[in-house]
């Protein structure tokens, strides 16, 4: 299956187009866990590679999004930390939440990276000018994305991404 993907330097030309970069949580930002105390509070595991990727990123110009399926505090919490302003929760349809920050940002669909593993996920994953999932993603996702990531979700896939698209725009 990966052999058949392009490599990322064949990448380069959607990758140097990437303004924004589009993020689903679990599965992508976390390794999918979602763990829960005796007291019914919810855990999640994030990578701190990613969240320096984005931090290091955000400083060279690159916007981030976060568009989720779930509603999780701690995925509130996340995105507070790595200073992630535009964060939706509880969205089943990927695609008309992704719209409005299409239009906040006067962007077009090939200035944009979404990464997702996941079933619904594909809607967006097709519009996107580069869709990418993480080396665990399902297999319907990793057959129709431009790019499978080497890392996991929550094992360093965003930050394979990021580092990928500053180094398409020389910037890393």
């Amino acid at each position: 299956m990966a052999s058949k993907k392009k490599s990322l330097a064949s990448l380069s030309k959607k990758l140097k187009r990437i303004r924004m970069i589009v993020m689903d949580v679990d599965g992508v930002l976390t390794d999918g866990s979602i763990i829960y105390s005796s007291d019914g509070i919810e855990s999640k595991k994030f990578n701190v590679h990613d969240g320096y990727g984005i931090f290091r990123a955000r400083g060279k110009g690159l916007k981030f999004s976060i568009i989720s399926g779930r509603t999780s505090k701690v995925t509130s919490l996340r995105a507070k930390r790595l200073e992630i302003a535009d964060v939706y929760q509880g969205s089943e349809d990927k695609v008309s939440v992704f719209q409005n920050i299409k239009n906040k940002y006067n962007l077009q669909y090939d200035d944009v990276c979404f990464i997702g593993d996941d079933e619904f996920d594909l809607p967006l994953l097709r519009k996107v000018g580069f869709s990418t999932a993480p080396a665990d993603a399902i297999e319907a996702v990793r057959k129709e994305v431009d790019y499978v990531t080497l890392a996991d979700g929550g094992r360093g896939a965003v930050r394979e991404v990021i580092d990928a698209v500053l180094r398409a725009k020389k910037l890393l």
